[in-house]
């Protein structure tokens, strides 16, 4: 496979940004192989700067559930750039994509549209913070909520250990305020709600963790959550970037049938664009600002051709509610073919990782067993021989509706060759 131009494109972008991206993981590094620089994409389709073309599988690592430039989202997109790019006022569209928002997540009693699932996190801690009084929270290692400076943590030599940093140029008076909790260990979450009965803020979860590669929650952990939070004052926040509007018309929230006080929405919910949305219940809402004094603020925030892509998005998803069993069908073919082939394979509707460990994958410890050597040589395979899968072990796979059952079957053949 030729990859030379996008390889003369690394290194001239190597010259202006960061390691040659705006993104770390687009950087391959974990795969041994220079980035793919993409030129265009359609349906379950993309190419890159030397004319290869892959079946996708990461799908902008979400947003496309409908496929590639669907034709209902480009048009939509189209026709309000005709009306301008952006106003930095209220529009009416802001409105018809909260209202379909909630008519499917109803524990989102009022919503703030933002434009990055990074941005909803923050901004639904801040709230949580604001609401209770509390400073602490609670996260999970292995658990990603965006790159803001209080969640770039993880456990240290012990989960109820203070927490350090996880990135560089963050304060550790930043980190101080979160404890990190063992995903899918009730008691682990119990400990701290005991050291701290009275000063937690919020618990915020991914309700099927999918950055560390996917890890469903075990039954009844998320009901667990529910529940202490309840107990003790603290908030319930859903860290649904991922799972909205993927594993169903409702979200995690609507799959496991538990309502959360905050859910931070952000990649399906722009279609594509950037995009992301928090809210949760009215009371707890009404203490942002221009109503209380949380503050938060954003000049793109609601982009109207964001705002457009969104909507048209869930509107598809609303006519077509057969695609979700349709996802579930394709991703579990994908999942049977990776058994066959002797893989560890975690799978939650249409969002699936294969990890290359003889555990079983139920934590952040039991992903951190796989072997990502063995892994990038799997992600090489696929891609030379023309799909395009996450360049981590610890990311996710993503399926749309625009994968057809050709596109599926060649896929498994080449996932069953591999063993």
């Amino acid at each position: 496979m030729n990859t030379t131009q996008s390889e003369k494109l690394y290194q001239t972008a190597m010259e202006y940004m960061p390691g040659g991206v705006n993104s770390p993981v687009r950087a391959f590094g974990s795969v041994g192989r220079s980035p793919l620089f993409i030129t265009s994409a359609s349906g379950d389709r993309i190419t890159d700067a030397d004319g290869n073309t892959y079946i996708d599988y990461v799908c902008s690592w979400g947003p496309d559930i409908l496929g590639h430039a669907h034709p209902s989202v480009i048009s939509a997109v189209k026709a309000q750039c005709e009306n301008g790019l952006t106003f930095g006022a209220c529009h009416a569209g802001e409105i018809e994509l909260a209202s379909v928002i909630r008519s499917h997540m109803p524990s989102m009693e009022l919503i703030r549209l933002v434009s990055s699932g990074t941005e909803a996190v923050m901004s639904a801690v801040r709230a949580a913070r604001g609401y209770t009084g509390r400073d602490l929270i609670v996260k999970f290692e292995g658990c990603y909520h965006g790159h803001s400076d209080g969640l770039l943590v993880k456990g240290g030599s012990g989960l109820l250990t203070g927490s350090i940093p996880n990135s560089a140029g963050v304060p550790r008076g930043f980190t101080d305020c979160t404890l990190v909790a063992a995903y899918n260990d009730p008691d682990s979450v119990e400990a701290l709600f005991a050291q701290h009965p009275d000063e937690i803020a919020c618990v915020i979860v991914e309700p099927c963790a999918a950055n560390m590669g996917v890890v469903p929650p075990k039954p009844g952990f998320l009901e667990f959550l529910r529940e202490i939070t309840q107990q003790h004052g603290a908030l319930l926040l859903f860290d649904e970037v991922i799972t909205g509007f993927r594993l169903g018309i409702g979200g995690a929230q609507g799959v496991w049938g538990i309502t959360p006080d905050l859910t931070a929405l952000g990649k399906i919910v722009g279609g594509g664009m950037p995009l992301a949305a928090y809210g949760g219940r009215r009371e707890i809402m009404e203490c942002v600002a221009p109503l209380g004094s949380v503050y938060q603020a954003g000049t793109l925030s609601g982009n109207p051709i964001a705002v457009a892509a969104g909507l048209a998005t869930l509107l598809e998803l609303e006519k077509h509610p057969e695609l979700y069993s349709e996802l579930d069908t394709k991703t579990a073919r994908l999942a049977d073919a990776a058994r066959t082939a002797g893989m560890q394979v975690n799978r939650c509707g249409s969002l699936m990782t294969v990890f290359f460990t003889d555990a079983e994958v139920t934590d952040h410890a039991g992903a951190m067993s796989s072997d990502t050597g063995a892994y990038a040589a799997y992600f090489n395979y696929l891609l030379e021989n023309g799909v395009y899968t996450a360049p981590s072990q610890f990311e996710a796979m993503f399926v749309s509706a625009a994968h057809t059952d050709a596109d599926i079957d060649r896929t498994c053949d080449l996932i069953r060759s591999y063993a």
